[in-house]
């Protein structure tokens, strides 16, 4: 069901994998915290109370229903806006290339919109549960209300979402009307995805020179096209060609956007996975000690150690990338692991902003502790073992800076090894 493109259908991962185990589906609707009985609390739960109790109102625009205020109220910038054509969500009826469903996000919220549709998509990662989706009705009339259902977990608690309620996103080639073909194979997107395997069934816009990708692609016409003439439909920063780009709160599907929410929704599921495997390793056996197995593939995501590489400098066409930037957090030389690079790699310093987050910092204390004591050890130079050599000593040195000064949480020795 519901928001990220993010596509139904089956097909084999064009990534490696993450660790032995990860694509079995966790137990997460078992035992007394099961996932159809726990009480969800987050921000879109938060919202509602504010909303019940008289608190704060939702404005209802006569274009976008009540999009913009949602979107203000859990701020999710417009400046985040991307674009799927391929009919991949529950309301997939009313999507084409003619009438793209467009997506917002934040570190925690992900917003879908398609012009005309009765409901809002709306889901968020709870720091406990992982992914929660919700619906809220369009209709004027109504009372306003996010709906959660978990009917969306028929497809997004599975193998493709690390065997846990999560997000994911997927590139397939898409027939005229927006129809995936599923006959030609699909693309699990991540930062490691090669970008020329990214984005079919999107538009996208914004600058990346001679590298190629799948956007803007519609029908298979288009995809033989590309062939004979490598980005005849790339480095576009104008999409009213397509479709009318006055039914949407921007006209754009940047690109650094989509590159964002790319590695943000994986690293979400990875936590969430975590979360799982250290609660159930803990009621066996008191202790995670056999976590490592987990813990080192999800430093490496974490560290961006598998990242394709860009080979062209990449221009967003929206604000995306100024208000990303800018909620920090900094240290006093200035440096945010939110500082985009987009010259070889996304991010100047590679090492995931989720760090911060509530979903991280809510991890069972002690898989906490080891995530950080061996963190500590590859950005100390301690670890310099293969799977973490790309990281250079500049590299390592300025991340252990930064979240010396930044983190809160962080054990003493991190404050001492930060000077």
């Amino acid at each position: 069901m519901l928001l990220l493109a993010l596509v139904l259908g089956l097909g084999a991962q064009n990534c490696p994998a993450d660790f032995q185990g990860a694509t079995h589906v966790m137990p997460f609707d078992e035992g007394t915290d099961a996932y159809g009985k726990a009480t969800d609390s987050n921000v879109v739960t938060a919202l509602q109370r504010a909303l019940d109790q008289g608190q704060t109102k939702l404005q209802r625009d006569k274009d976008f229903g009540y999009l913009l205020s949602v979107l203000e109220k859990l701020k999710v910038p417009k400046s985040s806006q991307m674009l799927v054509f391929s009919k991949t969500s529950f309301q997939r009826d009313r999507i084409s290339p003619r009438t793209p469903r467009s997506l917002f996000f934040n570190d925690d919220v992900y917003v879908g919109f398609i012009p005309g549709a009765p409901l809002l998509e709306v889901s968020v990662a709870d720091p406990k549960m992982g992914a929660v989706f919700y619906t809220l009705d369009q209709s004027a009339d109504k009372s306003v209300k996010f709906a959660r259902t978990d009917q969306c977990l028929e497809c997004h608690a599975a193998s493709r979402t690390m065997g846990v309620p999560g997000h994911l996103l997927r590139s397939f080639v898409t027939e005229d009307d927006g129809a995936v073909d599923l006959s030609t194979g699909i693309n699990e997107v991540n930062h490691r995805t090669p970008m020329k395997d990214r984005w079919g069934g999107w538009y996208v816009t914004g600058t990346h020179g001679a590298q190629t990708h799948q956007g803007n692609l519609i029908g298979a016409a288009a995809f033989e096209r590309q062939k004979k003439e490598p980005n005849f439909l790339g480095n576009i920063t104008n999409l009213s060609r397509f479709f009318a780009t006055s039914r949407y709160p921007g006209g754009q599907s940047d690109i650094v956007a989509l590159m964002v929410l790319e590695h943000q929704t994986h690293m979400h599921n990875f936590i969430t996975r975590l979360n799982f495997e250290a609660e159930t390793t803990l009621r066996q056996y008191g202790h995670v000690r056999y976590l490592d197995y987990i813990i080192d593939p999800f430093l490496k995501y974490l560290l961006f150690t598998e990242e394709a590489p860009i080979t062209s400098e990449i221009k967003g066409a929206s604000h995306f990338s100024q208000d990303f930037t800018a909620l920090g957090p900094r240290d006093k030389r200035g440096r945010s692991l939110r500082d985009f690079d987009l010259q070889t790699r996304l991010f100047k310093y590679p090492c995931s902003y989720l760090i911060y987050s509530a979903d991280f910092d809510c991890l069972p204390k002690p898989a906490r502790d080891r995530v950080y004591e061996r963190l500590w050890e590859i950005l100390t130079g301690k670890d310099t073992g293969p799977d973490f050599a790309r990281l250079t000593a500049d590299s390592r040195r300025a991340i252990l800076e930064i979240l010396a000064e930044t983190k809160t949480g962080l054990p003493d020795y991190w404050r001492r090894a930060g000077k």
